[in-house]
Protein backbone atom coordinates (compact mmCIF):
# COMPACT_ATOMS: atom_id res chain seq x y z
CA UNK A 1 0.00 0.00 0.00
CA UNK A 2 1.47 3.48 -0.80
CA UNK A 3 -0.28 5.70 1.69
CA UNK A 4 2.14 8.32 0.46
CA UNK A 5 0.24 9.20 -1.81
CA UNK A 6 -2.32 10.26 0.19
CA UNK A 7 -0.33 11.86 2.92
CA UNK A 8 0.82 14.02 -0.96
CA UNK A 9 -2.37 14.72 -1.69
CA UNK A 10 -3.39 15.87 1.69
CA UNK A 11 0.03 18.41 2.02
CA UNK A 12 -0.91 19.56 -1.55
CA UNK A 13 -4.50 20.19 -0.69
CA UNK A 14 -3.18 22.06 2.39
CA UNK A 15 -0.70 24.85 0.25
CA UNK A 16 -3.62 25.05 -1.68
CA UNK A 17 -6.28 26.08 0.82
CA UNK A 18 -3.34 27.47 3.07
CA UNK A 19 -2.25 31.34 4.05
CA UNK A 20 -5.23 33.63 3.75
CA UNK A 21 -7.73 30.66 2.21
CA UNK A 22 -11.12 32.56 2.92
CA UNK A 23 -10.14 35.37 0.19
CA UNK A 24 -9.16 32.45 -2.47
CA UNK A 25 -10.88 32.35 -5.44
CA UNK A 26 -13.41 29.35 -4.99
CA UNK A 27 -12.95 28.64 -8.30
CA UNK A 28 -9.75 28.41 -8.95
CA UNK A 29 -9.29 26.35 -5.94
CA UNK A 30 -11.70 23.87 -7.42
CA UNK A 31 -9.85 23.86 -10.40
CA UNK A 32 -6.53 22.68 -9.19
CA UNK A 33 -8.31 20.56 -6.27
CA UNK A 34 -9.47 18.38 -9.14
CA UNK A 35 -6.52 17.99 -10.60
CA UNK A 36 -5.06 17.12 -7.37
CA UNK A 37 -7.71 14.54 -6.74
CA UNK A 38 -7.53 13.18 -10.33
CA UNK A 39 -3.53 12.31 -9.89
CA UNK A 40 -4.80 10.77 -6.81
CA UNK A 41 -7.15 8.49 -7.90
CA UNK A 42 -5.13 7.77 -11.27
CA UNK A 43 -3.64 5.10 -8.95
CA UNK A 44 -5.41 2.35 -6.94
CA UNK A 45 -2.89 1.36 -4.18
CA UNK A 46 -2.98 3.48 -1.72
CA UNK A 47 -6.22 3.39 0.52
CA UNK A 48 -6.23 1.31 3.18
CA UNK A 49 -8.07 -1.88 3.37
CA UNK A 50 -10.14 -0.88 6.08
CA UNK A 51 -10.99 2.22 4.43
CA UNK A 52 -12.28 0.03 1.63
CA UNK A 53 -14.46 -2.08 2.80
CA UNK A 54 -17.92 -2.35 1.17
CA UNK A 55 -20.92 -2.91 3.19
CA UNK A 56 -24.05 -5.11 2.04
CA UNK A 57 -26.34 -2.33 1.74
CA UNK A 58 -26.20 1.39 1.95
CA UNK A 59 -22.61 3.24 1.65
CA UNK A 60 -20.19 4.28 4.28
CA UNK A 61 -18.71 7.81 4.62
CA UNK A 62 -15.07 7.24 5.76
CA UNK A 63 -12.99 10.10 6.95
CA UNK A 64 -9.41 10.07 5.61
CA UNK A 65 -8.60 13.39 7.00
CA UNK A 66 -9.92 16.71 7.89
CA UNK A 67 -7.33 19.72 7.92
CA UNK A 68 -6.74 21.28 12.06
CA UNK A 69 -8.89 24.44 10.56
CA UNK A 70 -11.13 23.03 8.45
CA UNK A 71 -10.28 24.43 5.78
CA UNK A 72 -11.25 21.32 3.39
CA UNK A 73 -11.49 17.35 4.35
CA UNK A 74 -11.29 14.20 2.33
CA UNK A 75 -13.39 11.34 2.84
CA UNK A 76 -13.80 7.28 1.05
CA UNK A 77 -17.24 6.75 0.19
CA UNK A 78 -17.75 3.13 0.01
CA UNK A 79 -20.59 2.33 -1.97
CA UNK A 80 -22.87 -1.09 -1.62
CA UNK A 81 -24.15 -2.37 -4.83
CA UNK A 82 -26.49 -0.15 -5.81
CA UNK A 83 -26.79 2.05 -3.14
CA UNK A 84 -27.91 5.60 -3.57
CA UNK A 85 -28.23 8.54 -1.62
CA UNK A 86 -31.15 11.35 -1.15
CA UNK A 87 -31.52 14.20 -2.96
CA UNK A 88 -29.05 16.67 -0.82
CA UNK A 89 -26.84 19.59 -0.94
CA UNK A 90 -23.34 20.49 0.56
CA UNK A 91 -23.21 24.11 2.05
CA UNK A 92 -19.52 23.89 0.30
CA UNK A 93 -17.72 23.27 -2.61
CA UNK A 94 -16.79 19.39 -3.00
CA UNK A 95 -14.95 17.61 -5.46
CA UNK A 96 -15.73 13.87 -6.35
CA UNK A 97 -12.81 11.53 -7.67
CA UNK A 98 -13.79 7.63 -8.54
CA UNK A 99 -11.67 5.36 -7.11
CA UNK A 100 -12.88 1.74 -7.93
CA UNK A 101 -16.25 0.85 -9.74
CA UNK A 102 -18.54 3.38 -10.98
CA UNK A 103 -21.41 5.74 -10.16
CA UNK A 104 -23.96 7.88 -11.39
CA UNK A 105 -24.82 11.83 -10.40
CA UNK A 106 -28.15 13.15 -10.81
CA UNK A 107 -28.36 16.80 -10.57
CA UNK A 108 -31.75 18.77 -9.40
CA UNK A 109 -32.85 22.06 -8.80
CA UNK A 110 -35.87 23.56 -7.70
CA UNK A 111 -38.98 24.30 -10.34
CA UNK A 112 -39.24 28.23 -9.01
CA UNK A 113 -42.75 27.48 -9.89
CA UNK A 114 -43.82 24.58 -8.27
CA UNK A 115 -41.06 24.20 -5.72
CA UNK A 116 -40.60 20.78 -6.33
CA UNK A 117 -37.33 18.92 -7.46
CA UNK A 118 -36.43 18.84 -11.14
CA UNK A 119 -33.59 16.34 -12.66
CA UNK A 120 -31.36 17.86 -14.71
CA UNK A 121 -28.07 16.25 -15.89
CA UNK A 122 -26.81 12.65 -15.12
CA UNK A 123 -23.15 12.43 -15.13
CA UNK A 124 -21.49 8.80 -14.56
CA UNK A 125 -18.26 8.19 -13.30
CA UNK A 126 -15.58 5.70 -14.18
CA UNK A 127 -11.97 5.33 -12.36
CA UNK A 128 -9.78 8.16 -12.47
CA UNK A 129 -12.50 10.84 -13.62
CA UNK A 130 -13.74 13.97 -11.10
CA UNK A 131 -16.68 15.72 -10.32
CA UNK A 132 -16.87 19.04 -8.85
CA UNK A 133 -19.42 20.53 -7.05
CA UNK A 134 -20.15 24.51 -6.05
CA UNK A 135 -23.06 25.70 -4.29
CA UNK A 136 -23.04 28.99 -6.68
CA UNK A 137 -23.81 27.18 -9.33
CA UNK A 138 -26.06 24.36 -8.01
CA UNK A 139 -24.91 21.62 -5.49
CA UNK A 140 -28.13 19.68 -5.26
CA UNK A 141 -27.92 15.82 -6.29
CA UNK A 142 -28.26 12.43 -5.71
CA UNK A 143 -25.04 10.07 -5.77
CA UNK A 144 -25.87 6.32 -7.08
CA UNK A 145 -23.35 2.79 -7.03
CA UNK A 146 -24.10 2.39 -10.82
CA UNK A 147 -23.23 -1.03 -10.11
CA UNK A 148 -25.97 -3.72 -9.07
CA UNK A 149 -23.59 -6.64 -8.14
CA UNK A 150 -20.64 -4.91 -6.51
CA UNK A 151 -19.29 -2.42 -4.49
CA UNK A 152 -17.76 1.21 -5.81
CA UNK A 153 -15.25 3.40 -4.41
CA UNK A 154 -15.29 7.40 -5.12
CA UNK A 155 -13.27 9.90 -2.74
CA UNK A 156 -14.27 13.12 -1.80
CA UNK A 157 -12.46 16.15 -0.84
CA UNK A 158 -15.14 18.94 0.33
CA UNK A 159 -14.20 23.00 1.23
CA UNK A 160 -14.75 21.90 5.04
CA UNK A 161 -15.60 18.84 7.63
CA UNK A 162 -18.89 17.71 5.62
CA UNK A 163 -19.52 15.19 8.38
CA UNK A 164 -20.36 18.23 10.38
CA UNK A 165 -22.12 20.86 8.67
CA UNK A 166 -25.67 21.14 8.68
CA UNK A 167 -27.28 21.08 5.57
CA UNK A 168 -30.72 19.31 3.91
CA UNK A 169 -31.83 16.14 1.91
CA UNK A 170 -34.79 17.07 -0.29
CA UNK A 171 -38.27 15.88 -1.45
CA UNK A 172 -38.38 15.97 -4.43
CA UNK A 173 -42.37 16.37 -4.95
CA UNK A 174 -42.80 18.44 -2.72
CA UNK A 175 -39.34 20.37 -2.41
CA UNK A 176 -39.63 20.77 1.39
CA UNK A 177 -35.91 20.41 2.68
CA UNK A 178 -34.92 18.38 6.11
CA UNK A 179 -31.93 18.97 7.74
CA UNK A 180 -29.10 16.71 8.34
CA UNK A 181 -25.79 15.91 9.33
CA UNK A 182 -23.84 13.33 7.87
CA UNK A 183 -21.34 12.42 10.93
CA UNK A 184 -18.93 9.81 9.58
CA UNK A 185 -18.55 5.94 9.42
CA UNK A 186 -15.38 5.12 11.17
CA UNK A 187 -13.79 6.08 14.19
CA UNK A 188 -10.28 6.09 13.26
CA UNK A 189 -8.09 7.23 10.68
CA UNK A 190 -5.48 5.94 8.56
Amino acid sequence: MRIDRLRRFIADMTSLTGGAWQDKDEAATVEVGAKLLGELVAQDDWLPESMARVPQHGYHQNLLWCDPFERFCVVSFVWGPGAATPVHNHEMWGLVGMLRGSETSLAFSRDPETGAMKAGTLTELKPGMVETLRPSLGDIHQVTNALQDQGSISIHVYGGNIGAVRRHTFDVKSGEKKLFISGYTNREQP
